[in-house]
């Protein structure tokens, strides 16, 4: 019978990057990138093993853990399940950070080496950078490089339907605001995310998002985006950059006020409002992670 491990994983993320570190040959699984973690000892959670470990293989005390998956895998020695957690760096903290680990971007995780068990977590962080919001789900069925945020303008039984016979891989892109995920009643579908308006997002306390999920919120004002991140959301939609069809008389934020707000955040940021899909470069150049858009895209 094959010995089973509880192992709990840390992600640390700063500025949209992902600390990542490298196991030595002698190691299970040896020669190889890997996230800081751990096995979970005798007598303390998933969550006191993590902070454990990464005090100390990685230097920095982090208390504020947010849940980000489990995964089960079976190696042909070894059944592991991995116990995922996520964490913001502080900024004062990043000279505590010892060698040999190192910051990549959430798009070089997939050219590093990592274990078979970690593909999954490396796919849910790169996810991509620009993202539809739209009232047709064929939409979803036609974008095979873009996240879909389906937003339909009556959530009837024929939509759920529908949801429900997307393929994996569009499910897989898919966001679906909480209210609607909720009225589906189908937790074992694997979507991209879900989706908080910013009334929404406001009620929400730490510990209070579904596990397991990825979160994107919606933000108009600083107060929100800090808001999205203590609260363990995974990425924010910050809107209006520019001025827009749809809300012609509201004030736009403007490049110079968004990319002030998303450099005190550490959550991979859209840009929304006034987008087309070449000013992607742009919208890098402020510190967002991508774009999002309606009619443009």
């Amino acid at each position: 019978m094959k010995a089973k491990v509880d192992v709990a994983i840390g992600l640390i993320f700063s500025k949209a990057r992902v600390l990542v570190g490298w196991r030595e040959a002698k190691q299970h699984q040896g020669n190889k990138h890997e996230f800081p973690g751990g096995k979970v000892e005798q007598g303390e959670s998933p969550v006191q093993a993590c902070r454990r470990e990464i005090l100390e293989e990685v230097g920095v005390d982090i208390a504020n853990w947010h849940t980000f998956d489990e995964i089960e895998h079976e190696y042909a020695d070894v059944s592991v399940r991995l116990h995922l957690f996520f964490a913001n760096l502080a900024s004062e903290q990043l000279l505590q950070v010892r060698q040999p680990w190192n910051w990549y971007t959430r798009h070089e995780l997939q050219y590093l080496n990592f274990p078979k068990a970690n593909a999954d977590i490396v796919a849910r962080l790169n996810f991509p950078t620009q993202l539809k919001i739209t009232t047709d789900l064929a939409q979803c069925q036609n974008q095979a490089d873009h996240l879909v945020y389906f937003r339909p303008e009556q959530w009837t039984q024929a939509e759920i339907q529908a949801v429900v016979n997307l393929s994996i891989q569009q499910q897989a892109l898919l966001i679906l605001n909480e209210q609607h995920w909720h009225a589906l009643n189908q937790p074992a579908l694997k979507l991209a995310g879900l989706h908080l308006k910013q009334s929404q997002l406001m009620q929400k306390n730490k510990g209070d998002l579904e596990e397991g999920q990825r979160y994107f919120a919606a933000c108009h004002d600083l107060e929100s985006l800090q808001h999205a991140q203590n609260v363990g959301c995974e990425a924010v939609l910050l809107s209006p950059i520019l001025t827009t069809l749809s809300h012609p008389n509201t004030t736009p934020l403007g490049w110079e006020q968004a990319g002030q707000w998303i450099g005190q955040i550490d959550v991979p940021a859209f840009a929304l409002g006034g987008m087309k899909p070449d000013q992607f470069v742009q919208a890098q150049q402020y510190g967002f992670y991508g774009i999002a858009g309606i009619s443009q895209f």
